[in-house]
C-alpha cells in the first residue's frame, strides 16, 4: 500500500502522540524529524521507534530547511509554537509539501491567509489538527441537529475547556509566552469551543462577539478567558477557557425541544465508542473495534481513535488527487472568530465580524 511520508517540524511532546497515530493509520509513515539540533532529532526518533517502530527508521535533520527540501517527505506536521509557523508553512507549500498544522494555526488571520494562499497556489492540502472533527460521533450529532425534532430550533450553546498544571506552568510553558503563543488559553483551548460552535451552525459566523480577559500572564496573554458569540436568528453561545481551573472539556447545545451534551468533546473518555447525551439518554458512536480487555478506553492512537482517523483521512485526501477545500475554510472561520474574541477581550468593546 502506498503510504504518505510525514516530516515532523520539531520534537514537541505532542508529536509522540501523533507518531503513534501515524504508525496505526495504515497509510502514513514518519519519514523524517527536524529540530535545530540533529542530536535532539535523533533522540526523539529513537524514543518513538522503541515504542512504535516504522520499518525504516526516519531520518534526523538538524535544520527545518533540510527537511522542507527533502524528497523523502510528502507532507509536514507542524507542532511548533504558533508565532513561528507562518514562514515555515509558506516554505513547505513552496516545496510542494502538504501541511497538517497544530492549532491555533496562526498568530492572526492575516498570517493564516498568507499560509492558506501559499498552499492553494502550490496545490497542497492544508488541515488543522483538531482531532475531534474526525470522530465518528460527529455525523451522529449532525443527524440529531438535522432531524428538526430532537432539539428543535437552536437557541443556546455553552462550552468550557480548562486545565490547571500548577504554578510552574506559568514560569516555563510556552503557552503563556506572548511572542510564541499570543492568544494564550484562548488559542490553546478556546479554538476547540469556537470550532464546535461553528460546526454546529454549518460554519455560520457570529455577527458580534463580546469577551473578557479574566486573568493574564506576565507577558500579557490570556490565562483565563470568557466570551459571548451572537448569531442570526437569536442563537447565542458562550465559552470559558482557562489555565487556572481544573480540567473540564464539555459542550452543550440547547434548542426549543431538547438538548445534547458532550462531557468530553475534545478528548473522548472512550476513544473506541465515544458517546453524547441527548435529552437524558446516552447515544453511542459504535465502533467495529471494541476496547481490548485491560486496555485504557481513553487511550490515543489506536486504529480507530480520532487522532488516527485524522491522519488516515489526511493521507486518503492527498492520495485522491483532489484538494479538500473545506478543511482550510474550517481553520479560517475559526481563526476569524478567535481574533474577534481576542480584540473584544483586550478592548472591552463588542466587536462586529
Amino acid at each position: 500500500m502506498k503510504k504518505l511520508r510525514i516530516g515532523f517540524l520539531s520534537t514537541a511532546g505532542i508529536g509522540k502522540k501523533n507518531w503513534k497515530a501515524i504508525c496505526n493509520s495504515g497509510n502514513c509513515v514518519v519519514s523524517a524529524v527536524a529540530s535545530r539540533d540533529a542530536q535532539k532529532s535523533t533522540k526523539f526518533i529513537d524514543d518513538c521507534q522503541r515504542e512504535y517502530p516504522f520499518a525504516e527508521t526516519p531520518r534526523a535533520f538538524g535544520s527545518y530547511a533540510e527537511l522542507l527540501a527533502s524528497p523523502e517527505v510528502d507532507a509536514i506536521y507542524v507542532p511548533l509554537p504558533t508565532g513561528l509557523r507562518k514562514d515555515l508553512v509558506i516554505r513547505a507549500a513552496q516545496n510542494g509539501k502538504h501541511v497538517l498544522c497544530e492549532k491555533p494555526c496562526a498568530a492572526n488571520l492575516a498570517e493564516l491567509d498568507a499560509m492558506l494562499a501559499a498552499c492553494q497556489k502550490n496545490s497542497v492540502q492544508f488541515l488543522d489538527g483538531v482531532m475531534f472533527m474526525h470522530n465518528p460521533r460527529l455525523p451522529k450529532i449532525r443527524e440529531v441537529l438535522a432531524d428538526g425534532k430532537s432539539l428543535g430550533r437552536l437557541q443556546r450553546m455553552s462550552s468550557g475547556f480548562s486545565f490547571y498544571s500548577g504554578d510552574d506552568f506559568f514560569q516555563k510553558n510556552i503557552r503563556v509566552d506572548g511572542a510564541l503563543e499570543p492568544a494564550g488559553c484562548l488559542g490553546d483551548l478556546g479554538w476547540y469551543s469556537i470550532r464546535f460552535f461553528l460546526w454546529t451552525l454549518n460554519w455560520q459566523l457570529p455577527h458580534t462577539v463580546s469577551a473578557k480577559i479574566l486573568a493574564q500572564s506576565a507577558s500579557g496573554v490570556p490565562t483565563e478567558f470568557s466570551a459571548e458569540l451572537f448569531f442570526d436568528d437569536g442563537v447565542s453561545a458562550e465559552f470559558y477557557s482557562s489555565f487556572l481551573t481544573a480540567k473540564q472539556q464539555w459542550v452543550t447545545v440547547g434548542g426549543r425541544n431538547g438538548w445534547l451534551r458532550l462531557p468530553d468533546f475534545v478528548h473522548p473518555r472512550n476513544t473506541y465508542e465515544s458517546a453524547f447525551d441527548l435529552n437524558g439518554a446516552e447515544v453511542r458512536a459504535e465502533s467495529d473495534v471494541k476496547c481490548p480487555p485491560g486496555a485504557d478506553p481513553g487511550s490515543f492512537g489506536h486504529a480507530t481513535a480520532q487522532d488516527t482517523r485524522m491522519w488516515r483521512n489526511f493521507a486518503n485526501q492527498i492520495f485522491s488527487g483532489k484538494l479538500n477545500e473545506d478543511w482550510p475554510m474550517w481553520a479560517r472561520q475559526t481563526q476569524k472568530v478567535l481574533d474577534a474574541c481576542l480584540e473584544a477581550g483586550r478592548s472591552g468593546k463588542t466587536v462586529a465580524l
